[in-house]
Order: C-alpha cells, then structure tokens, then sequence
C-alpha cells in the first residue's frame, strides 16, 4: 500500500469529505497540524498509534501536491 491514492481517502459520508488516512477518522489536516506544532514523525506514530510511517509520508506528498498547482495571471 504505497500509493497515495490508496493511503489518503475521500468520503463525502466521512469527516465532511475532508480527507482522511485509510479510511480512518484521522484527517490528513490534522496530521499536519502535528507537523505544525513540531512534532516529529516518529511523535506523531506515538499520539497516534493506528497510523504507520508511509501514512505520514503519503500526508506529506497530498499537501505538496494540493499546494503545487498553476496560477494563471491575466494582464
């Protein structure tokens, strides 16, 4: 389970359609509010204990790929 679609899930059913990790109640936001406050990967698999290191790493590819997106400027 090492592709990103497989790790980061949409359910418009679950957590507001916000995505989540594997299905679980854990949203991705909430893993990178973790990393926000400066907790490392390895605190982060310690508070929360359903999640594995490739999940962590899958967060960070989503974010970066959410962010990495054109910007279109009309003169």
């Amino acid at each position: 389970m090492n592709n990103i679609n497989e790790r980061i899930t949409v359910n418009p059913n679950q957590c507001g359609g916000r995505p989540c990790i594997r299905g679980m109640r854990i949203r991705v936001s909430d893993v990178l509010d973790l990393f926000g406050a400066g907790l490392s990967k390895e605190q982060i698999l310690d508070e929360l204990p359903d999640l594995e290191m490739e999940d962590l790493n899958a967060v960070l590819k989503y974010a970066a790929r959410k962010l990495d997106h054109p910007i279109l400027v009309t003169a």
